[in-house]
């Protein structure tokens, strides 16, 4: 039964794309179980409880199922340890925090994918905001070459100088391509052929579980994200994590909380059982959306629109990028992510001046978790090329119809 009177035109496309995208699919439900059994795997291993669902005020002292949390986070992701808390306000927060707790004065963090992400950039070179350019640390940058991948001469040539070499998997606000991790692995060896004891940083949002393999087991050193995407499931309510070798989670853990306390305090108040949960659901959450993700480029695909990556290609992360060519277009397309939404599907996204970006920027994201981008969302910046980025999707055949509708939204304002 078709419950939105789609027209033929949108109902054919889908049709074609569900057939091409059968192969992929099939791919992506045995990373899937692969995924799902290493997580439960993880959590047997380590003895989780119904005790340490429970949460804990105060100083934290004590908090086993904190402790415990951090150790279930080490093992699902190949680290020494890792620090996994509610606090970090967004992925950035957990960067920021990973960085400041390794960087001092006169210390180089360089770059080798390019230019980070618009709110990193305030991080990293803000002024008089107690950016890390405001604390004496240096920055340095080598540019991917003209088809979006890393300049690996290059990276090997200006590594000696760098103190922590940052890579970032997933694209961001432009159409290069993510890195798998055979390209981290291989970014990472040009780095070590350059520097043997710089930090090797990923910024991994938007790529756990998304690959058998996660940054860690290839050589990085930390790896770092949020639980309102992947990792959390669609359950965890927010947080982040930073992961890896235990000497830098310590430095990271002084950094978050206080030099000489670090992973000793804080405590988790209701926030436990959320964690724990997310981390159980995470392998299906993303197999979810990882299928929307394909399914929505071998639909626009149907529909004459260039996509990143196409519907065949490997993925690395759960976004997809959509080059619409307008800013009307733009607009017609969130709003229609926005209708097919859960929760505010009456509401009318609008462009507007975000903190930490240069342009204005439209976010659709009707989700059970304020800007959840596990759950099905689309932002994009008005300017060129006019892309969109669109990620998430807790279930296949919600995110297949929210795409659905954005075409038709469109197709209702005369721009298909």
């Amino acid at each position: 039964m078709d419950f939105f009177g789609f027209s033929e035109r949108v109902k054919s496309a889908a049709d074609k794309a569900l057939e091409l995208c059968k192969p992929q699919f099939s791919r992506l439900d045995e990373l899937g179980f692969y995924n799902g059994q290493r997580v439960l795997k993880a959590f047997i291993d380590n003895g989780v409880s119904e005790m340490h669902l429970k949460g804990t005020t105060g100083y934290g002292y004590g908090d086993d199922g904190r402790d415990k949390l951090d150790a279930l986070f080490a093992q699902v992701l190949g680290a020494e340890d890792a620090l996994v808390r509610h606090n970090f306000v967004n992925g950035t927060h957990a960067l920021t925090t990973a960085l400041f707790g390794i960087l001092r004065p006169h210390d180089v963090l360089m770059s080798v994918t390019g230019m980070p992400y618009d709110t990193l950039q305030e991080v990293i070179l803000g002024d008089g905001c107690g950016s890390l350019r405001d604390f004496g640390v240096n920055f340095a940058m080598i540019p991917l070459l003209s088809d979006g991948t890393p300049d690996y001469t290059e990276i090997t040539k200006q590594a000696s100088s760098a103190t922590i070499a940052y890579i970032q998997r997933s694209r961001g606000y432009s159409l290069r391509p993510s890195l798998t991790i055979d390209v981290i692995e291989r970014i990472i060896k040009a780095i070590r052929a350059g520097n043997q004891k710089c930090v090797i940083m990923v910024d991994n949002c938007y790529g756990e579980l998304v690959e058998e393999r996660e940054p860690l087991t290839v050589g990085a050193d930390l790896i770092v994200g949020s639980l309102i995407k992947n990792l959390g499931g669609g359950i965890a309510e927010t947080g982040g994590y930073i992961a890896g070798r235990a000497d830098l989670i310590e430095q990271c853990a002084y950094r978050l909380t206080c030099p000489g306390a670090g992973k000793e305090v804080g405590c988790s108040l209701n926030q436990s059982r959320g964690m724990y949960m997310g981390l159980f659901h995470a392998p299906e959450a993303v197999c979810a959306a990882l299928k929307t993700s394909v399914f929505a480029a071998a639909f626009f695909e149907q529909l004459g629109y260039e996509v990143f990556p196409r519907y065949d290609e490997q993925r690395t992360d759960i976004i997809a990028a959509l080059k619409l060519g307008s800013s009307e277009k733009l607009i017609a397309f969130c709003e229609g992510i926005q209708s097919g939404s859960p929760i505010d599907s009456s509401a009318a996204p609008e462009p507007w001046d975000m903190p930490g970006y240069d342009s204005k920027v439209i976010m659709a994201a009707g989700a059970f978790t304020m800007g959840a981008s596990i759950e099905l969302s689309a932002d994009a910046p008005l300017r060129e090329p006019y892309a969109v980025w669109l990620q998430g999707g807790l279930t296949f055949p919600t995110g297949m119809t929210g795409i659905m509708l954005a075409a038709r939204r469109m197709e209702e304002r005369g721009l298909l």
